[in-house]
């Protein structure tokens, strides 16, 4: 008898540590009736995610989500811009939502939180409006000897600071190949662009980009550009810009008697980037023709797949490249295409 006693004692134990654990759990119920347990890590106004202990984290849309309680305190950032800092308790009767804190009790409902943060972090709309600098550096080097000497080597840089609201970015990079003793590439570029979302999907921009190509024979370019652009696509994991604009351009050749070229004229250019859970495609396309002479034109068009390596900064970028200059010097080819494996270190 004292032993079932044992038992069941032992019983009611593991079933009140049981009851326990489940009360210690954030839970999360959805118009449909499922309650789903586990720890709410953020309200952004549209999603509310879960981190779970069967399936990682959930995102529910905010708008199926009728109730919400939590075991620790959040930043609650209400739709009319009022932030109390509690613990939300579920109210099954009037499917409203109380945080309680040390300040009062506030009743809301799920629909009216705009936002949710941990305590000591920083509000998500100041934190996307932080600057922070972004740094690329990516090379690549390549040579051969026997039949034919070959050393080929490109260099080049990025520098961003983006927000929500725009994007400033520097870059510049350098290609030299040299086949048999003979430049095949000498090319340096660097630039500055600058966007502006100031409204929706549509932003403006500036942007000016010099350099020199001594295989073209051209000692000093330069295009100056500025204009508006749309987003066609805007999501988290992918972008689609057009651009369209005015630009000046500029091209100043080594060879006596030929003709430097001056010309306004107009910008167009198409961004694309889309993010995978393998890797990273980007696409680059620009498009300057001159108001002088719409069949002079220059397009450039740059596409790779980025690959992340073992260590978390460093990636591997697939892709190509082409310059298309459609009225060259004398013995210039119009098109010059470049196929590159680089290295790329990325760090903040």
């Amino acid at each position: 008898m004292n032993r079932q006693n044992c038992l069941k004692g032992l019983g009611a134990a593991a079933l009140a540590a049981m009851a326990a654990g489940s009360i210690q759990a954030d839970v999360v119920e959805t118009k449909s009736g499922a309650r789903i347990t586990g720890t709410v890590k953020s309200i952004d106004g549209s999603t509310v995610v879960v981190d779970t202990d069967f399936a990682g984290e959930i995102k529910i849309k905010q708008g199926e989500v009728v109730a919400i309680s939590t075991e620790k305190p959040l930043n609650v950032r209400l739709a009319s811009g009022t932030t109390l800092q509690g613990v939300l308790k579920a109210e099954d009767q009037a499917k409203t939502v109380q945080i309680v804190g040390v300040d009062g009790t506030l009743i809301t409902t799920v629909d009216k939180v705009a936002a949710t943060w941990s305590p000591g972090g920083k509000d998500p709309a100041v934190a996307a409006l932080e600057r922070t600098w972004a740094y690329e550096a990516a090379v690549d080097i390549s040579g051969k000897s026997g039949n034919r000497e070959q050393l080929g080597t490109a260099l080049s840089f990025r520098a961003t600071l983006a927000t929500s609201q725009d994007t400033l970015q520097f870059y510049s990079a350098y290609d030299r190949q040299v086949v048999d003793g003979t430049k095949s590439a000498d090319q340096f570029k660097v630039g500055v662009d600058y966007q502006n979302n100031f409204s929706g999907k549509y932003s403006w921009y500036a942007r000016n980009e010099g350099g020199f190509d001594r295989v073209k024979d051209i000692e000093l370019f330069n295009v100056a550009a500025a204009g508006f652009g749309y987003d066609f696509i805007k999501k988290p994991k992918q972008t689609l810009t057009l651009r369209a604009g005015l630009a000046f351009r500029y091209e100043g050749y080594k060879t006596p008697g030929s003709d430097n070229l001056k010309s306004a004229g107009l910008d167009f250019g198409l961004n694309h980037k889309l993010t995978f859970d393998f890797g990273t495609l980007v696409n680059r396309l620009s498009y300057v023709p001159t108001f002088e002479d719409f069949a002079n034109y220059r397009a450039t068009h740059e596409s790779f797949l980025e690959l992340p390596l073992a260590a978390a900064d460093w990636k591997i970028r697939l892709g190509l490249s082409n310059d298309y200059n459609s009225k060259p010097t004398t013995g210039v080819e119009k098109l010059d295409t470049t196929y590159f494996t680089r290295l790329v270190l990325n760090w903040k």
